[in-house]
């Protein structure tokens, strides 16, 4: 198998990004997005994924955070997908528990092809970090859904919005990492194929 990566320009009125992803690296990330919430989050899931991750995103952030963090999911899915190729031989499927001080969090990845988002974020505050929580459900939709990965976040439990999230953030990594080790001959399927 030949080295998994991949690299994507994006240049929209609302921002202008470059992102390249190393699924075979060793958990480096460079990133700038403008967010300083979001870095810190994004290195996170770089780490603890294995991932070497390069990223700078220059977004209208005199609006908001949204436009940012949704286009930044959908450039981290264009390269996840386009890093993984056909697919063939990898695990496919991940799943990682990380706690978080008093926060718990799970996530369970599907990298089957076909895009679906579970998401319950009831349990966090309505700002962190000055944005509002919505940016973040925006961000793993926009994520799973230019994967075509089935995604499962859950925050079990926990009261700080910063510890959730890092919770949720370190589990992505780690159950993505589990989900693309090539252990299997063939594709992960009864089908013979995965979209």
């Amino acid at each position: 198998m030949g080295k998994r990566w991949a690299l994507v320009n994006r240049t929209t009125k609302e921002t202008n990004i470059k992102l390249t992803l190393n699924l075979d690296g060793q958990g480096k990330a460079k990133v700038d997005t403008g967010i300083g919430f979001a870095d810190h989050m994004l290195t996170l899931f770089a780490f603890w994924g294995g991932f070497d991750l390069d990223l700078t995103c220059k977004g209208d952030l005199v609006i908001d955070s949204h436009h940012s963090m949704e286009d930044i999911g959908l450039c981290l899915g264009q390269v996840l997908a386009e890093a993984l190729g056909d697919k063939k031989g990898i695990v496919r499927v991940g799943c990682a528990k990380v706690p978080m001080d008093e926060a718990l969090a799970e996530v369970v990845v599907d990298l089957s092809g076909r895009p679906y988002i579970v998401y319950d974020d009831t349990l966090l505050p309505a700002i962190i970090a000055g944005e509002e929580k919505d940016v973040w459900r925006e961000f793993f939709k926009s994520f799973a859904y230019r994967a075509g990965m089935n995604l499962h976040v859950k925050y079990e439990y926990g009261q700080n919005g910063h510890h959730l999230l890092e919770a949720a953030f370190k589990a992505l990594g780690l159950a993505l990492a589990q989900a693309m080790v090539v252990g299997r001959k063939g594709v992960s399927s009864t089908k013979g194929s995965l979209d």
